[in-house]
This record gives structure tokens, C-alpha cells and sequence, in this order.
């Protein structure tokens, strides 16, 4: 089997402490399943509360709330209300939110092309390691 080395520049100990715990809080915020689907959907373009709510499948009006939430105080997004009856909030990707998309699709583009190997790698386990 022929070992090929990927070079990844660690943090030095000193700053693991400082550096790896708000690295961690936001890559749990942007993995998980809602947040990629979020900014997947507002890569083209603002969209209404109702409008995502109706084109993520499974999100309940809560987890939606929270999510935006979470990704306006990332920085990721931006909220915008118009006054009207009833008031229309409309969101969209800052330049921030935008500058993400492009790892996204790639993770997602990977994923699609090692979908196979990995299913493959699961069936294989399962039948060695009972759950």
C-alpha cells in the first residue's frame, strides 16, 4: 500500500488553546446538514423565511429560526425587514457567507464522487462490526 503524506500545518501548542476551540464551535455550526443547505439555497440569492422553509425538506420552523440565527451571528448572512403587513424579512449571504460557498460545493462534489467507495467501506464494516 503506498502511504502518500498530506501536508497540514498545525497550530503551535500554545495557540491550540485559543485557536482550535472557535474553530471547532464554527465548524460544527457550518457541518451541520441545515447550515450547507442554508447557504447552498442563498448562494442564488435573497430568499424569504417561507421560501426556505419550503424548499428544505424536513426543517422545522424552529431549527429554520435557529440556524438563520446562528448563521447572521457567524456573519454569514444578513437579515433585512420591510416593513409591511405582514412584515416580509428577506436573507442573504455577506460576502463572508458567499466566500464559503465555493469549500462547500467542493466538499459536496467530493462526497458526490466518492459516494460509491464509501458505501462500499460501510457494507464492508458492518458485516465485520455488527451494530
Amino acid at each position: 500500500m503506498l502511504h502518500r503524506h498530506i501536508d497540514v500545518t498545525l497550530p503551535k501548542p500554545e495557540d491550540q488553546q485559543t485557536g482550535c476551540k472557535p474553530v471547532g464551535r464554527f465548524l460544527t455550526r457550518i457541518g451541520d446538514k441545515w447550515s450547507i443547505l442554508i447557504v447552498l439555497i442563498l448562494a442564488r440569492g435573497p430568499r424569504r423565511f417561507s421560501e426556505l422553509k419550503r424548499q428544505i425538506e424536513g426543517i422545522s420552523q424552529r431549527m429554520l429560526t435557529l440556524t438563520l440565527r446562528g448563521l447572521e451571528r457567524d456573519g454569514l448572512l444578513t437579515r433585512t425587514v420591510f416593513p409591511a403587513t405582514p412584515p416580509r424579512v428577506d436573507y442573504e449571504l455577506t460576502e463572508l457567507g458567499r466566500s464559503l460557498c465555493k469549500p462547500v460545493i467542493e466538499l459536496g462534489n467530493w462526497a458526490t464522487d466518492h459516494l460509491r467507495e464509501i458505501e462500499q467501506s460501510r457494507e464492508a464494516f458492518d458485516q465485520r462490526e455488527p451494530v
